[in-house]
C-alpha cells in the first residue's frame, strides 16, 4: 500500500499518540502494528525512533486488548492545559 505524505504524517501522528491503539491506524489506513513500526523505523530519525519504541512497547494504551474499559481516543483532562 502506497500512503500520500499527507497520510504517512498522519499515520506517524497517531503512533506517537499514547491513546490511539494500533488498531485505529489499521482501520484507518490499512496498516496493521509491523508495518507502522517499518514506516517509522523508515522516516524517523534513528534516535527517535528508540524514543518512539521504548514509549509504546508494552504500553497498554497503545493495544485495544491490554488498554482499561475506561480509556478512551477522546480528549484527556490532563492533555491541553490552558496556562
Amino acid at each position: 500500500m502506497t500512503l500520500t505524505k499527507a497520510c504517512e504524517s498522519r499515520v506517524i501522528e497517531m503512533a506517537w499518540e499514547d491513546r490511539t491503539p494500533f488498531e485505529a491506524i489499521e482501520i484507518q489506513f490499512g496498516l496493521a502494528e509491523p508495518a507502522v513500526i517499518e514506516l517509522m523505523r523508515s522516516r524517523l530519525k534513528r534516535k527517535s525512533f528508540e524514543v518512539w519504541r521504548t514509549r509504546v512497547s508494552g504500553r497498554e494504551t497503545k493495544h485495544l486488548k491490554l488498554r482499561r474499559a475506561d480509556v478512551s481516543r477522546g480528549y484527556c483532562p490532563t492533555q491541553y492545559k490552558h496556562k
